[in-house]
């Protein structure tokens, strides 16, 4: 008689919230996080120099809280991502509200996905013009997720949403642009993970964002420039087309030798 096999052990998760001066979304992110289906291990805000009471209400909700005082997002998120201990590290942004399955949704995901690095979900807007939320929301993201094809050759990642193998990212933690607080961090992770590893998309892991990046024209302009900036400050090794032929190779060799490998 054949034995089943046995599903693979629960992973544990380490969910990273960088934070400036959000103490009120913040509150209601972790008010989330304690709802969830399956807790997270270990939550940590990352303290980007707030003088408002954002690490209060990060300690009195229990979470760690890391102090950095490096400026930029950049710079909190890898903080929070070197803090991690857990084997999945899960990130979002404070003022946002994921689904009370997000965290159950992010690990089933890699355990069933031992072959994939990082999973990056899709968002819908919980605020603003109730009527431009879905349309604006479809518009927002897959502008962003052809863009970052073009420019990547595979799925970008999106930090309000998105998930990693703390393995992973000790493979790719002295590469990031971590220090530049022009970038986009989350594009620029994908960057650096996409080069050596599988990114795929997660569609079960739902999350609610803001639509405050659209409140404030200079402000939207500002991120523009950021995502141009971030794709590049890698060039010339990552001009598109010498990127997607070098990772064409590099699929075609990972195939031949898995074929290979079967024949034996």
């Amino acid at each position: 008689m054949t034995r089943a096999t046995p599903p693979p052990p629960f992973l544990t998760t380490t969910v990273v919230i960088p934070v400036k001066d959000d103490a009120d979304e913040l509150r209601r992110c972790l008010r989330a996080l304690a709802l969830q289906t399956r807790a997270p291990d270990e939550v940590i805000v990352v303290d980007n120099g707030s003088s408002d009471a954002s690490a209060t209400v990060a300690r009195e909700a229990g979470a760690v809280v890391v102090r950095c005082n490096a400026p930029g997002i950049p710079a909190a998120a890898s903080a929070g991502y070197d803090a991690a201990t857990s084997d999945l590290i899960l990130r979002l942004d404070a003022d946002c509200l994921p689904a009370d399955s997000w965290v159950e949704a992010m690990e089933r995901g890699f355990r069933r996905r031992p072959d994939v690095a990082a999973f990056t979900g899709g968002a819908r807007f919980v605020d603003g013009p109730r009527p431009l939320r879905s349309s604006l929301a479809v518009a927002y993201l897959g502008a962003y997720a052809v863009a970052g094809v073009l420019a990547l050759g595979h799925l970008p990642l999106f930090g309000s949403n998105l998930a990693m193998r703390r393995t992973a990212w000790s493979r790719v933690s002295a590469t990031v642009h971590r220090h530049d607080t022009e970038v986009h961090d989350d594009l620029d992770l994908a960057f650096h993970l996409g080069e050596r590893f599988r990114i795929r998309s997660l569609p079960g892991a739902a999350m609610g964002i803001s639509m405050r990046p659209f409140s404030d024209g200079v402000a939207f302009a500002r991120r523009l420039k950021r995502g141009i900036r971030t794709v590049v400050v890698h060039w010339p090794r990552d001009f598109p087309p010498v990127r997607w032929e070098r990772m064409l190779l590099r699929r075609m060799r990972h195939a031949t030798r898995t074929r290979e490998a079967y024949e034996r």
